[in-house]
Parts: C-alpha cells; sequence; structure tokens
C-alpha cells in the first residue's frame, strides 16, 4: 500500500520510523473572553470541554475541546491526572487559550488569519446537513463569511467564531454528491 494517497512534489515516502505513533493533537485560538468563546463552542457547535488548565503565575487559561459521542465521553477519565494524558493523547482537540484580562478591554482583539497580512485561514467541522446547520447558525444570529450556495464553490459554508476566526461548515459527502448530480 502506498504512503501517500496522492502525489504532490516534495512528499517524504519514507518517514523516520520515530513518526508512525505520531498524531495530531490539536489545533489552538487564542480567544479573548472565555464566557463568550465557550458559550459558542459547546452550544453553537457542540464541542465538550475534556479538560481546563489555569496557569495563575502566568495569567493564563487553556480550555480543550472535542467532538465526543456520548460513549466516548462516558471513556473521558475523571481523575484529573488521567484525563490529562487522555486530553493530549487523543486526535482533533481545540485549544482556547484566553490571556486573563483581554475580556476587559472593549478595543482587544487578535487577528484572524484572513485580514492582510494572511496567514492562519480556517478551521473545518463537519456536519451531516450543511444547509441544516446553516439554518440553525442564521437562527442563531452566528455571521456568516459564505452561505453555502455563496460564490463559485456550492455546498459549503464559511461563519465566525466571536473572535472573528473563521469555521469552515462542510458536508464530508456533498463533493461526492455534486460530482455525481
Amino acid at each position: 500500500m502506498p504512503r501517500h494517497f496522492e502525489n504532490a512534489e516534495g512528499l517524504c515516502q519514507q518517514p523516520d520510523a520515530e513518526t508512525q505513533r505520531y498524531l495530531f493533537n490539536q489545533t489552538m485560538l487564542r480567544i479573548k473572553d472565555p464566557k463568550v468563546s465557550l458559550d459558542f463552542y459547546t452550544r453553537v457547535l457542540g464541542m465538550r470541554l475534556v479538560r481546563k488548565l489555569d496557569f495563575p503565575e502566568m495569567k493564563f487559561s487553556l480550555f480543550f475541546l472535542a467532538y465526543l459521542g456520548d460513549e466516548e465521553a462516558a471513556r473521558v477519565p475523571e481523575d484529573d491526572a488521567k484525563r490529562l494524558t487522555y486530553t493530549f493523547g487523543r486526535e482533533a482537540m481545540l485549544e482556547l487559550t484566553h490571556n486573563w484580562g483581554s475580556e476587559d478591554d472593549p478595543d482587544f482583539q487578535y487577528h484572524n488569519g484572513n485580514d492582510e497580512p494572511q496567514g492562519f485561514g480556517h478551521i473545518g467541522v463537519t456536519v451531516p446537513d450543511v444547509y441544516a446547520a446553516s439554518q440553525r447558525f442564521e437562527k442563531l444570529g452566528v455571521p456568516f463569511v459564505k452561505k453555502p450556495d455563496d460564490g463559485k464553490m456550492k455546498g459549503l459554508a464559511f461563519i465566525k467564531d466571536p473572535d472573528g476566526y473563521w469555521i469552515e461548515i462542510i458536508q464530508a459527502d456533498m463533493m461526492e454528491k455534486q460530482q455525481k448530480g
């Protein structure tokens, strides 16, 4: 079986054996106000807070969120140390970092990565039905960058979180459906 499923210049065909057990654990976003961001990510997007870590000496907190079904959530350890190991040993976590006091400054904001100069672009969330999810987001007052039928790329949306970061809302089988249609 080939290592990669596509061809692209620069691919390494024989990675170091030491990397075989590496996994992608997290993406970190800095947030201004944890109350607002945690509401958005848990209520609007349905994620669960797996672990919160406070660092009083450095005046910041970390919030690790993930999508967990009820069965997987039941397996998350209650013991703090074991839950910490679980947090750093699983795939696809979102880490929200709050530097204390930023919520008290009305002018404070983070660069979203899409304004100039561009850098970071977005995170992506897969939903069962991009149109139904978009209707729900609209009812909840979530700001859109792009609705599913806007622009040339149909069937995907971009929304903004409270700090202005873009979130791509995709339906896993949408491109396949569009190719067949």
